[in-house]
Formats: structure tokens, C-alpha cells, sequence
């Protein structure tokens, strides 16, 4: 006979065959080193027409009109370049090549649109922010060390990146 007061006991373990397997710190890294990779392919054209490469070249502040414009173009950029994996699979195209993608905390894909609207629109816009934007861009990488590998990113946007 049970007693009815008794708490009850709950498995809140997940079981191994429910769980995913969560990406590696430096599966993360080298897939976010081709994404820059390819960021760079992208905002040179830009840097050269704009006049911003002059700035890069001499080691000067570009006027912010020429950082909010080149955010702008890099997003753009960005979501032209990523938007066909991100909404089919989950990946960026450095993710893809590593065999890693992003999903919800609940294991379910996310599309682009949530993708792109919460977890890479409000970094970039943080990273504009002239001198803060670099502090915060930093303190949202350095979360990569947690348990859970969830970068500020990830958490604003209620994903985790796993294996595939």
C-alpha cells in the first residue's frame, strides 16, 4: 500500500535515444570561420565601392552612415547567401559543411524566417553599436563555454546548434 501523500517521482531525464547530440564548441567555430569567410567575399565589393576600403586601409573609424550601410548590405548579403539552408535544414552553409544545424530547444527545425528575425537579426544590429556593440558581440560568443553551448544568440532565440 502506497502512501497518498507521498510525492510523486517524475523521470525528468530524457532518455539516450530521445536525446540529440549537441555540436561541439569547435564544429561551432569552424562553421562560423567559412560563414565570415563567406561575409568577407560578400562585403568586399562593397568596401571598394562604398569608399569604406580607404578607412579599413588607413586604420580609421568609418563614419557610422558607412557602418549602418554596410550592416545593412551585409545582412542582405547574408540571407541571400544562407536563406535556401537555413529554411530547408537548419543550416548556414558553414553548417551544412560541418554537419551541424540549429534547432528549437523542443529538437524541432525552426524556418528561416524565425531563424533570420530572431537569432542573427538582433546580434547584427547589436554589433553596429559603435564601441558597445563589440563588447556585447564578445560577451555573446564567450556564452559558448556554458553546459549547454547556447550562445546569447541562441537563447534570445530558443535554439541550440546539434549534430546531424
Amino acid at each position: 500500500m502506497s502512501n497518498p501523500y507521498e510525492t510523486p517521482l517524475s523521470n525528468l531525464e530524457k532518455d539516450e535515444q530521445d536525446s540529440v547530440t549537441l555540436a561541439t564548441r569547435g564544429s561551432r567555430f569552424l562553421a562560423a570561420l567559412i560563414d565570415g569567410l563567406i561575409g568577407i567575399a560578400i562585403a568586399v565589393p562593397f568596401w571598394l565601392l562604398s569608399g569604406m576600403w580607404d578607412f579599413i586601409a588607413a586604420g580609421a573609424q568609418a563614419p557610422l552612415i558607412y557602418m549602418l550601410a554596410g550592416g545593412v548590405y551585409g545582412f542582405i548579403g547574408f540571407v541571400l547567401v544562407h536563406y535556401y539552408f537555413l529554411n530547408k535544414n537548419g543550416q548556414t552553409v558553414g553548417k551544412k559543411l560541418l554537419k551541424i544545424r540549429i534547432t528549437g530547444t523542443d529538437d524541432q527545425l525552426k524556418g528561416a524566417p524565425q531563424l533570420l528575425g530572431k537569432r542573427y537579426l538582433p546580434i547584427t544590429i547589436v554589433s553596429m553599436i559603435p564601441l558597445l556593440g563589440s563588447l556585447l558581440m564578445l560577451i555573446n560568443l564567450l556564452f559558448i563555454f556554458r553546459k549547454d553551448r547556447r550562445c546569447v544568440h541562441d537563447l534570445i532565440a530558443g535554439t541550440k546548434v546539434v549534430m546531424c
